[in-house]
């Protein structure tokens, strides 16, 4: 189990800086032979590669907790044996709690795969830290969900940068003996109250404590200040981001702890009173597993959520493994069982029909029809999406979250 860490070392992830410039690195030409044909020319660094040969052995994958099993947590739970029966290929994961985490590790390098949300995916992009897959090397393209296939926090100018690999909402996540009802609002987990157990929120309630947190605030405001403007919760102003910062500050007095680590947020329900939080349906599912008075919903302000996507590292030691998972990934029984796992939703709708763990409502259970409804994690930026350059970028998120739990 993964054991916690002080929520400013995960938060000061490092962010990827200005796209980097990539230059191809030719052979040198050997002497003309009469009947040689030219040498070739090695691929420019980052290059899709053009075929797929043998597999050397393991591919290194960083991802969130939960998205690679091998039947250690539940048997029934396993996708990653067979597929190294079948290749060759050792899988190595290393769990990240958040996208920072993610970045900071594919940055420092070491990794072939990451499992990145939008918040992460486009700082990977432009930091050069991902190269460009050939998606003609990858049979099963055309079986991903078309509202995926070009998605922006994996395509950019027409080339992609990964193969779609889950989405799902952030849900708020209660117990059931304190809120005989599905709380209304998110309002149980930012403001101070008394719950329908008579008891006060303080202390029982939790927040993520990913900087990109703050757009589930914005979210908050956008239903509950629509005086402030907020159309999008990840472009705002910097009066938009203030009023976000002030909620989160309030928040803070109520929040028990800042979570990212997965299972330990599950002990936290478990054992430490811990009542309603914003949690994944990872969580939802163990817990009720357990047979834990624990449920999920979405309230009435909405929600934020991820959209994820296997990328390669550029410098990937393994890519020949890395391709191979990548195709595997999308097989329907895998994207299935996940989907059964984690409570998400599968990028190939084929999972969504004749899987016994998922069953025949798994799907549209887990927020299918959602889709249009659910604002998809991405790296601030100063683009307001209007025109105007002027809205806060991600940087200034981290550090006024940073200082926002540090109670500052």
């Amino acid at each position: 189990m993964k054991k916690a860490t002080h929520p400013a070392w995960t938060i000061f992830g490092i962010l990827a800086g200005a796209t980097l410039a990539l230059s191809a690195c030719a052979v040198p030409q050997r002497a003309a032979m009469p009947a040689a044909p030219a040498a070739p020319t090695a691929p420019p660094k980052g290059a899709p590669l053009q075929s797929i040969g043998e597999g050397e052995g393991q591919v290194d994958i960083v991802a969130w907790a939960g998205y690679i099993e091998r039947g250690e947590t539940d048997k029934r739970f396993d996708w990653v044996t067979k597929f190294e029966a079948d290749t060759g290929c050792k899988v190595n994961v290393k769990t990240a709690a958040t996208s920072d985490e993610m970045v900071a590790l594919m940055n420092e390098g070491g990794f072939d795969l990451v499992t990145a949300s939008g918040d992460a995916s486009n700082r990977l992009i432009s930091g050069g830290k991902v190269q460009e897959i050939n998606i003609n090397l990858i049979p099963s393209w055309n079986k991903i969900d078309p509202r995926l296939q070009n998605a922006p926090w994996h395509t950019v100018n027409g080339k992609h940068y990964g193969v779609p690999y889950q989405w799902g909402s952030n849900v708020l996540m209660y117990n059931t003996e304190v809120f005989p009802e599905p709380p209304k609002s998110w309002d149980v987990v930012f403001k101070e109250m008394t719950l329908p157990d008579g008891k006060s929120n303080k202390g029982r309630v939790q927040a993520y404590d990913g900087p990109i947190y703050v757009a589930d605030a914005a979210l908050y405001l956008k239903f509950h200040r629509p005086e402030l403007g907020i159309k999008d919760p990840y472009a705002l102003t910097r009066e938009q981001f203030n009023a976000a910062i002030e909620l989160l500050r309030e928040q803070r007095k109520i929040v028990g702890r800042y979570w990212h680590d997965a299972f330990i947020q599950i002990d936290d329900f478990k054992n430490e009173g811990v009542v309603a939080s914003s949690s994944w349906p990872f969580q939802v599912n163990l817990l009720r597993a357990e047979g834990k008075p624990i449920a999920s919903t979405i309230p009435q302000e909405g929600a934020t959520g991820w959209a994820d996507t296997t990328m390669m590292h550029i410098d990937a030691a393994h890519p020949n493994c890395a391709y191979k998972w990548m195709e595997w990934s999308l097989n329907p029984k895998l994207q299935g069982d996940l989907a059964a796992w984690f409570g998400s939703v599968p990028v190939v709708l084929e999972a969504c029909e004749g899987n016994e763990l998922l069953g025949p409502d798994g799907c549209k259970i887990n927020g299918l029809d959602n889709f249009d409804k659910i604002w998809f994690w991405r790296t601030p930026t100063t683009d307001c999406g209007d025109g105007r350059k002027e809205c806060v970028p991600y940087h200034e998120w981290v550090t006024n979250y940073v200082a926002v739990i540090g109670g500052r």
